[in-house]
């Protein structure tokens, strides 16, 4: 079962307590007891060990026309986090890692300011273009290269380490999902597997050669990932003619982000 994720009308990621419960696959005549305890126990929440507040960490949930007799809740992805960890499910870590990342998606575009919010979707959109996507992996090559004498030697290996993924992952990834990856690409396997993640590493390779740390260039990278996804911004070929269907960017920070190859030439 997948993970079913709401906004809320103030953009806030939730989940349904009883949509957690199912997840988890815990007995159902102890839904009562369980939400209750749940609503009324100490987490170690990002802003200190407390108790989950009422209309912060929690909210109930009514819904016209319902025939449930089931009292819902929608509970934050921090919240729901840290109560699957509290669970005995034997699937707990698959869907605690889940709402890990959408909690850390929600912390670093909470730790932007609206300038750098609007800045990182004008990025987002520039990277939604392989040619930028492409430049930006080989500034982040250069500045490997400078670090280490000039050699690129490790490169793919450093590389796996950074992205989360090689090309060994991702061919076990499609032989999982039925697809042949014989003869393709890292490129050629993401654009099966999970398209955006091209637009993911084109931001972490682009944080990267900036000098940022890791950490911090894959947060972007996710939230930018996720902010792509909301938005349906599709990805596009841009190398040889341009895309009627492309999002508008701004042509200057396109220009930045494929500054390196500008100087190279």
């Amino acid at each position: 079962m997948e993970l079913e994720v709401f906004v809320s009308n103030k953009g806030t990621k939730v989940v349904t307590a009883t949509h957690l419960f199912q997840l988890l696959e815990l007995p159902v005549h102890n839904y009562g007891v369980l939400i209750r305890r749940w609503l009324k126990d100490v987490y170690a929440f990002r802003d200190g060990i407390r108790r989950p507040v009422v209309m912060k960490d929690y909210a109930p949930r009514r819904l016209k026309d319902s025939q449930s007799v089931l009292e819902d809740f929608y509970l934050s992805v921090e919240l729901a986090k840290h109560i699957a960890l509290h669970s005995r499910s034997r699937s707990k870590m698959k869907y605690a890692r889940q709402l890990q990342e959408l909690s850390d998606e929600e912390g670093a575009m909470n730790s932007l300011t609206k300038e750098e919010l609007t800045d990182l979707l004008e990025l987002t959109k520039a990277l939604c273009l392989r040619s930028c996507q492409e430049a930006a992996e080989q500034r982040h090559l250069k500045v490997y290269e400078s670090r280490n004498g000039g050699s690129s030697a490790n490169w793919w290996i450093y590389r796996a380490h950074v992205l989360g993924y090689s090309a060994d992952s991702l061919r076990k990834q499609m032989q999982e999902q039925g697809l042949n990856p014989k003869g393709k690409t890292q490129r050629q396997m993401l654009q099966q597997i999970d398209p955006y993640e091209l637009l993911r590493t084109g931001i972490i390779d682009h944080f990267n050669a900036l000098g940022k740390n890791r950490e911090y260039a894959r947060n972007m990278g996710d939230l930018a990932k996720s902010l792509a996804k909301e938005m349906k911004l599709g990805l596009f070929d841009d190398r040889l003619s341009g895309n009627m269907f492309a999002p508008e960017i701004n042509l200057d920070l396109m220009q930045q982000v494929k500054s390196w190859q500008q100087e190279r030439a």
